[in-house]
């Protein structure tokens, strides 16, 4: 016998609800109820940091949160901080410094990124390498993401664009 729970979540700014059942991971919710192809999932276990989405502002990774759990609250995936098609300017950031490689773990890192800058617009190099280190990039090029991050933090203090969420 399955038993579904009704969720009501806002992502990326639009109130969603829908019947989930209780083992229903976030990530799946996000990729195959709301098609958001941007939440990628990776080691499903917490450690690879690739689901990473913000949860009522602060960085999370869905694959360790259940749909359930989200009811009543508010999700940025990658595909909410940009304005209408033009890049956020970390997204933009990552394209000018090659910090895309494969592009598989690109979204942990915005997103982890995003509240990084959000919360401090100015941190220090080892702040950065902590949040860095957080995402694992299989193709293991952490020097092109850190210029990358500098890149943003350049572009964001320009008043380019603000972060938000």
């Amino acid at each position: 016998m399955s038993t579904t729970k009704l969720i009501r979540v806002t992502v990326n700014g639009k109130v969603h609800e829908a019947n989930v059942e209780p083992r229903m991971l976030l990530t799946d919710f996000l990729r195959h109820e709301l098609h958001l192809g941007g939440v990628h999932v990776g080691c499903e276990h917490g450690v690879c940091g690739i689901c990473t989405i913000l949860l009522d502002g602060r960085a999370v990774r869905s694959c360790l949160t259940l749909a359930v759990q989200a009811d009543g609250h508010e999700i940025v995936t990658i595909e909410g901080i940009s304005e209408d098609s033009e890049l956020h300017p970390i997204q933009q950031a990552f394209v000018e410094e090659y910090g895309l490689q494969c592009g598989f773990c690109t979204p942990g890192f915005v997103m982890a990124i995003f509240e990084l800058l959000r919360d401090n617009p100015k941190p220090t190099e080892a702040q950065i390498m902590d949040v860095i280190g957080g995402v694992l990039c299989r193709c293991t090029g952490y020097e092109s993401i850190r210029r990358a991050v500098t890149s943003a933090i350049k572009k964001l203090q320009a008043g380019k664009s603000a972060v938000s969420a």
